[in-house]
């Protein structure tokens, strides 16, 4: 079973592994690709001004971005799980757990980066700034991902868990299979009804794995993580697809608690 992360806008600097080598991220057959999102990054980096444009970056932003991407093969690398930064992955704090627990994250997590494609948790990989939905010339994104990374996902066996952002799940759909299934991620309020989270999504699904992957062997089937899940306090179910957001059978995982308070509308001025 794998869980299929999105990346984060923010990443951690520094790092002891050595420069950026290709060939050792996993999944060779996106090294091709890899390489020619990175000669485009680092070519667009090359002009400050219109790599800010591309990243949608405030110039305060590119003065610390934009040289992180001049330096991508010679900066130091750490593995990715433990890169990113965000709410996702603060709440799954990595750092922070014990070593079983760790080598889970090891086996079954995938980040999904724009810039290199799909990578393991422990693939070395060095700060960049690089986003789904960035402009780089000549060069579309979901078009020149979706069918490489697709192809990789349909490779792996076992369930494949996307708790992807939809934007980065464009950029590799999953294989259309029973086992392959997108996680929604929503809170149940106090009139009983569930509704998505935004913000709070991120935070779920970090809390989420970290209690799931803290707890022993990771389950090998959908019905039986359903069922981990839930008995660990974090309710999760297949939502058929004529009931879904998407048209196909998904998951969807309730978030403990109630949804964040409504904002209280102000009080009317009484009438004269």
């Amino acid at each position: 079973m794998r869980f299929l992360l999105p990346p984060s806008e923010t990443k951690r600097d520094g790092g002891a592994g050595g420069p950026l080598a290709l060939e050792r991220l996993s999944f060779a057959g996106l090294t091709d690709a890899r390489r020619t999102v990175l000669e485009a990054v680092e070519a667009l980096a090359r002009d400050p001004e219109a790599a800010a444009r591309a990243l949608k970056l405030s110039a305060k932003a590119a003065a610390a971005e934009v040289p992180r991407n001049r330096a991508l093969r010679t900066s130091p690398t750490m593995p990715a799980i433990e890169r990113y930064t965000g709410v996702l992955y603060d709440a799954l704090a990595v750092a922070d757990w014990a070593t079983d627990a760790r080598a889970r994250a090891s086996e079954h997590l995938l980040v999904h980066s724009a810039l290199f494609g799909l990578l393991g948790a422990d693939d070395p990989v060095p700060a960049y700034r690089l986003s789904h939905d960035s402009r780089l010339p000549g060069l579309r994104l979901r078009a020149h991902w979706a069918a490489a990374a697709a192809a990789v996902l349909e490779s792996l066996p076992g369930p494949l868990i996307d708790l992807r952002s939809e934007g980065y799940a464009e950029l590799g759909p999953l294989p259309d299979r029973p086992d392959a299934l997108f996680v929604r991620v929503v809170a149940i309020g106090d009139d009983g009804v569930a509704r998505a989270l935004n913000h709070f999504n991120k935070k779920g699904k970090g809390e989420f794995l970290r209690a799931l992957l803290s707890a022993g062997p990771v389950p090998s089937t959908v019905d039986e993580l359903c069922a981990r899940a839930t008995a660990l306090g974090w309710p999760l179910a297949r939502i058929e697809a004529s009931r879904s957001v998407s048209g196909r059978d998904e998951l969807e995982l309730v978030v403990p608690g109630t949804l964040p308070p409504r904002p209280t509308r102000a009080p009317r001025a009484p009438a004269r």
